[in-house]
């Protein structure tokens, strides 16, 4: 009987000492706390691997309205410019449950220095307080009023990406579409390690469900608070690649903003993505994917301990940059 590699081996010699670093720590993984608590524990160990944060010219608080009434927190991170500056409106990752802005500001800072360029992060409502669509209307709502404050904000309303990573990827992917529905055109869309599918059954959702950081028992938690009934997991929002819309169709992808997508080889998430890469091709959308060897979901904010996170701040940064220029 042939035995399948250990799927460790894959893991850069890096990657696997940040995962028996973490393990050795010894914390309670957050799918045994409360939301609350979980939201706190990622909070306190958002920063511990991240890149020193990048000093810029511009940090602003930002509000939107949402569809509610609710207000929306967000901060623009902006390098100085004589000129109207493009934007990437962010939506941050941590299974629509965790994250903040302030969890992903060293990042968005990074992009905003390497790709010349605004960011803008959003605090979209999380679950369990505010469940599927929430998360989809704030995103939506986001954009609609970033591209209303943009004038008065110094950006360019011609050049606006989105982007994301992880449930915040699904997010970018999803407005995306909205988007090219309403036809609010985009530059591109930039996506990490996006969530794209209703239902965790790909092969690496079982390769790597234990063991790589993000697992099988994290994704089941998130989804349990986020998720209002087992009906959403089949809706298009939730599952861009492989949702419905209210007719029963599957949403097509022609004609959505050009996509940059960076996947980590060793995450659950890995397929889907490849997955959704090809969907967009096959629609006829310009898609670059990068798959990084060795890493886990999540790697992008590591960059004080793995190399590629670095890599792929350039690569993304260099996708936006090149998106802007094409607009």
């Amino acid at each position: 009987m042939s035995h399948q590699p250990d799927p460790r081996s894959l893991l850069t010699p890096a990657m696997r000492h940040v995962l028996e670093r973490i393990a050795r720590a010894g914390h309670v993984p957050l799918h045994a706390l409360t939301p609350a608590q979980a939201k706190l524990a990622y909070e306190a160990g958002a920063g511990v691997l991240e890149i020193p944060s990048h000093k810029l010219a511009r940090v602003e608080d930002l509000r939107f309205t949402a569809r509610d009434g609710a207000g929306l927190s967000a901060q623009l991170f902006a390098p100085a410019s004589d000129t109207a500056l493009p934007v990437l409106l962010y939506f941050h990752g941590g299974g629509f449950t965790v994250g903040s802005v302030a969890t992903h500001a060293a990042l968005c800072r990074h992009l905003a220095h390497l790709a010349h360029c605004a960011v803008v992060s959003v605090d979209y409502r999380l679950a369990p307080e505010w469940t599927f669509p929430t998360a989809v209307f704030d995103a939506w709502d986001s954009l609609l009023g970033l591209r209303a404050q943009c004038s008065a904000l110094g950006l360019d309303a011609n050049r606006i990406a989105v982007g994301g990573d992880s449930a915040g990827g699904t997010l970018a992917a999803v407005t995306a579409i909205a988007a090219r529905d309403a036809g609010v055109p985009l530059a591109l869309q930039l996506l990490f390690y996006p969530g794209c599918v209703g239902h965790q059954d790909t092969a690496s959702h079982k390769t790597y469900a234990h063991g790589f950081l993000l697992e099988e028992p994290h994704i089941g938690y998130f989804f349990g608070h986020y998720l209002r009934s087992a009906a959403d997991r089949d809706d298009w929002r939730f599952a861009p690649l492989d949702g419905v819309d209210e007719q029963g169709h599957v949403r097509e992808l022609d004609d959505v903003a050009p996509a940059w997508i960076g996947l980590a080889e060793c995450d659950p998430l890995v397929d889907e993505g490849v997955m959704y890469a090809d969907r967009l091709r096959h629609a006829g959308v310009p898609v670059d994917i990068e798959i990084y060897a060795g890493v886990v979901h999540g790697f992008i904010n590591f960059g004080r301990a793995i190399p590629q996170a670095l890599t792929a701040h350039n690569d993304a940064a260099r996708a936006l940059r090149h998106a802007f220029t094409e607009n």
